[in-house]
C-alpha cells in the first residue's frame, strides 16, 4: 500500500465512505464484490459502484490492479489515518477547535464504561509523558 501520510486525501461522500469501509474490511475487492456486499443492504447498480470507485481512485483513496478483465481495488489510505482526519475535522468544525467539547459530548451523550475510562486515562498519561 502506498504511503500517503504526507498528503491529505480529499473527503469522501457518505456512499464513498461506505465503499471504503468494505474495502478496508476485505483488504481488496472488485466492483462486483463491492456491489454484492452493498446489495445485501439496499439495491445499488454495478455502474454506480464502478463510478464511485473510479472517483475514489482519482481522489487518491484507492488503487487498482488488473486481474483478467476486472480491476481489483485496494485502499491507499489506512483506516486509522482516515479516522484521525475525520476526528480532527470534527474538532475544528463542530467543536470550534476545542477538543474538550468533543470529550464532553462523548461523556454527555454516550458515556464511558469504567474500562474505557481507564484505557483513556492510560493513553493520556502516556501522551503526557512524551512532552
Amino acid at each position: 500500500m502506498p504511503d500517503n501520510s504526507s498528503r491529505k486525501a480529499p473527503p469522501l461522500s457518505r456512499a464513498q465512505r461506505e465503499v471504503m469501509e468494505l474495502i478496508w474490511d476485505a483488504g481488496e475487492a472488485s466492483v462486483q464484490e463491492i456491489t454484492e456486499k452493498l446489495n445485501e443492504q439496499r439495491p445499488v447498480a454495478r455502474n454506480t459502484v464502478r463510478t464511485l470507485m473510479e472517483r475514489m481512485e482519482a481522489k487518491g483513496w484507492l488503487a487498482h490492479r488488473s486481474e483478467g478483465r476486472s480491476f481489483i481495488y485496494s485502499a491507499t489510505v489506512p483506516r486509522e489515518e482516515s479516522l484521525g482526519q475525520r476526528v480532527k475535522d470534527m474538532v475544528e468544525k463542530a467543536c470550534g477547535g476545542n477538543p474538550e467539547k468533543l470529550m464532553m459530548a462523548l461523556l454527555d451523550y454516550r458515556g464511558l464504561s469504567e474500562e474505557e475510562a481507564e484505557r483513556i486515562r492510560k493513553m493520556l498519561d502516556e501522551e503526557k509523558g512524551k512532552s
